[in-house]
């Protein structure tokens, strides 16, 4: 529902800030005064294709924004929760702005969005109809909606939506997956060889370093050999070793430490010296007893480390990579054997939601035929009433392709005179059949229907009498369950609305600007005294008076 509307520098409108209420609201005025403008500038912000002309002469830009309620759960709830767009205790503010240089910017909530977005979230809670915007009988998906609002089948077609995705994206699955066969076996292959090819150089965590330790040791074991021997000798194995000489100094010392007591700390280092020496001896003749030169060990050292040298280069940087990829390369081996024996159940699955969809789909289209027939009666029987008795109006469910609603499109075809063959309604029908024609639609479908604001711009065009005093009660009726709004020239409509708002132009400051007033008692009086004769005379003010008494609120 649409409470706040604010415009400014839109066309002739400088300022404007209007309030709105449930049920019934009408704009009127005499011809020229800018009822269009009002009209244009929803237009606008329902997303409507535009330029840089809407903009005020002498200013920067034109704005125009609204404060809108939306129903909890409702599908424009959904839609914005899809966009991740919160609602401030159900209230929506849209904002869409238009610069004189051609470019503009467009905002639900703080949140920026394209026309096209802002086009499809307000054709969720607006529909408007008039001599030039006739919206959702234009498309040929919204036919379908209205038969299915009709024949209440909506949750039906959601839930086959659901199914029809469903069965999509299985679809899609076997596709991806006969894809990926194609390059699957040799990608198994490049697998299991890696496995088997670490499996069979079964590399040891820290082999490596332990490896090249090894290999220079062998390289270089002469060399090391000959070292340890001569250290041995200068250590332990000559007259002149150090350990001999060592001892030799011990004794000396020991002597001559009984002489003179101040030599006893030296002679207490060297003794600790002399057995670390010892020790020293000790453990360097186990390392050269140890050594041994094995033929040929050499070679096997270096052909395991090109082994693992080349598994490196091949599959990761140390042995801890190379086993890390061994074991995702056993996953992977184990998802593409899952996938392959999963194939089988997919095709299963596929086959029975497709036999499903069969069955639905024939559901949905029984129901749609006989909902289709019991709508076009019930509008044909509301034309007559709305001045239109020649008109013939025929719901029309063909079959096509199975997609996302069935296997059903739904076209409204007209007949505008007697004899007439019937023809697409968007070609042949005036801009007032067209908005008469909703009305009956909106008639029979007012309670069902989830719009909540509906706009129609000049639905009197070429009626008058009776006519419009029917036209007049059925959009009475539609308030009870909608917000209607109603551009009208003709007094039998206009004494049924709940709120009456005077369109007219006004000279101020050497400028034409258009200003709306929510009429009072007696100046609604006036005003329909005006749509009545054209004037404000006492038999006009009396006529009036008496409509407004009998009809209105």
């Amino acid at each position: 529902m649409l409470h706040e509307l604010t415009i400014r520098n839109y066309a002739l409108i400088d300022s404007l800030s209007l309030s709105f209420q449930k049920g019934f609201t009408v704009l009127s005025g005499e011809t020229g005064a800018g009822k269009s403008i009002i009209v244009g500038a929803l237009s606008f912000l329902l997303g409507a294709k535009t330029d840089a002309t809407v903009v005020r002469a002498g200013s920067e830009s034109a704005v125009v924004q609204a404060v809108i309620s939306v129903q909890p759960h409702s599908e424009a709830y959904r839609w914005l929760e899809g966009k991740n767009i919160e609602l401030e205790k159900t209230m929506l503010t849209v904002r869409r702005t238009m610069r004189n240089s051609g470019r503009g910017s467009i905002f639900i909530q703080n949140v920026r969005v394209s026309r096209s977005d802002l086009a499809e979230c307000m054709r969720l809670l607006f529909d408007i109809h008039g001599q030039q915007n006739h919206e959702s009988l234009v498309y040929r998906n919204a036919h379908r909606v209205y038969v299915d609002q009709y024949a209440g089948i909506e949750g039906d077609v959601e839930a086959y939506r659901r199914l029809f995705n469903q069965y999509n994206a299985k679809k899609q699955r076997i596709e991806t997956v006969r894809v990926e066969r194609q390059t699957q076996e040799a990608h198994v292959e490049m697998l299991q060889y890696a496995i088997d090819e670490i499996d069979s150089t079964a590399p040891r965590i820290g082999e490596i370093k332990e490896l090249e330790a090894e290999a220079k040791k062998l390289a270089d074991f002469e060399r090391l050999a000959e070292y340890v021997k001569y250290a041995c000798d200068l250590l332990f194995d000559t007259e002149e070793s150090v350990v001999h000489t060592s001892r030799k100094i011990c004794a000396l010392l020991e002597v001559a430490a009984t002489i003179d007591e101040h030599l006893e700390p030296l002679r207490s280092r060297t003794n600790d010296w002399y057995y670390e020496m010892e020790d020293l001896s000790t453990e360097l003749h186990v390392y050269r007893d140890t050594l041994h030169y094995e033929p040929g060990r050499l070679n096997v050292v270096e052909e395991r480390l090109s082994q693992l040298f080349r598994l490196k280069k091949k599959y990761g940087s140390d042995e801890e990579s190379i086993l890390a990829y061994r074991e995702k390369s056993v996953r992977e081996l184990e998802h593409i054997s899952q996938t392959v024996e999963n194939l089988v159940d997919l095709h299963k699955e596929i086959d029975s939601i497709d036999r499903l969809l069969d069955v639905k789909a024939e559901e949905l289209s029984l129901k749609r035929q006989k909902a289709a027939l019991d709508l076009s009666q019930k509008i044909n029987a509301i034309l007559g009433e709305l001045g239109m008795p020649e008109t013939r109006f025929c719901a029309v469910v063909h079959r096509i392709n199975r997609n996302v609603h069935g296997i059903d499109a739904v076209d409204f075809f007209i007949s505008a005179n007697h004899g007439e063959p019937l023809r697409e309604l968007a070609q042949i029908a005036s801009g007032g059949e067209l908005s008469r024609i909703m009305l009956a639609i909106k008639t029979v479908l007012s309670v069902t229907d989830t719009r909540e604001t509906l706009i129609f711009d000049e639905i009197d065009t070429g009626i008058g009498g009776v006519v419009a005093n029917a036209v007049g009660e059925y959009l009475e009726k539609i308030a009870q369950h909608k917000q209607i709004f109603c551009v009208t020239h003709v007094a039998s409509i206009a004494v049924r609305a709940n709120n009456h708002f005077k369109v007219g132009k006004k000279d101020e400051h050497g400028r034409t600007v258009t200003r709306v007033l929510l009429l009072d008692k007696e100046n609604r009086r006036a005003e329909i005294a005006r749509m009545l004769s054209g004037d404000s005379g006492d038999i006009a003010l009396a006529h009036a008076a008496a409509l407004l008494e009998r009809y209105g609120k």
